[in-house]
């Protein structure tokens, strides 16, 4: 009688009763600082925007950590159980395709490096018969020799900013609040991802080493 929406419900009326009636029920059962996840999903699910895979993931670890948290008090006859599998499992096929990605554009990047260090092999060996129009133009081969040079710089920016990443898929899988058989799994899943950056790395820097 006192609701402030009557069933059957949608995700968004949910959401909605879950704060409307935060202080005096819900909060009671679950940690009160959890309002904050049911604001964030509010805010980004009916969001008039795409999401990208950040988003997706904040979004899939705040409906754990509700789902974990109710999970105290009960498994509300297998179902809580069963709905935090399958988030977990999303995060999990989340995880592999970000990585996925990462690779892929770790393999361009190594490419282009490779491209650029052969490059700069054949300049170096061609025989040196400047006439006075190649001397004019030598400025310009100063301005593509920079070019070059900020282009490995964003390559070298690109994989820090990944090691960052995972640096933070890392940290995440190892807070408490979530350790469960799944994460252990998936944090085995990032640090093998790591590994393979490492290697990349020391791909790049033989490359630059020729």
């Amino acid at each position: 009688q006192i609701l402030y929406l009557k069933p059957p419900w949608t995700l968004a009326n949910l959401l909605k009763c879950y704060k409307k009636h935060w202080m005096a029920v819900f909060g009671i059962v679950v940690p009160r600082s959890l309002l904050s996840t049911i604001e964030c999903l509010s805010k980004h699910l009916y969001a008039d925007k795409p999401f990208d895979s950040s988003t997706v993931h904040i979004l899939l670890q705040e409906s754990k950590k509700l789902l974990h948290a109710f999970s105290c008090r009960s498994d509300y006859n297998g179902v809580l159980p069963q709905a935090y599998a399958e988030v977990t499992k999303l995060c999990e096929t989340l995880g592999e395709v970000r990585a996925d990605l990462v690779e892929q554009d770790l393999s361009e990047d190594i490419m282009v490096l490779s491209e650029n260090a052969a490059c700069e092999k054949m300049e170096a060996t061609m025989p040196n018969l400047q006439s006075t129009e190649e001397k004019e133009l030598h400025p310009s081969f100063h301005v593509a020799q920079e070019n070059r040079h900020q282009e490995i710089w964003s390559v070298l920016e690109g994989v820090w900013n990944t090691m960052n990443l995972y640096s933070i898929e890392l940290f995440q899988k190892l807070d408490p609040s979530a350790v469960t058989m799944a994460a252990k799994a998936s944090f085995e899943e990032a640090f093998l991802g790591l590994q393979k950056l490492l290697a990349a790395v020391k791909d790049i820097r033989e490359g630059i080493g020729r």
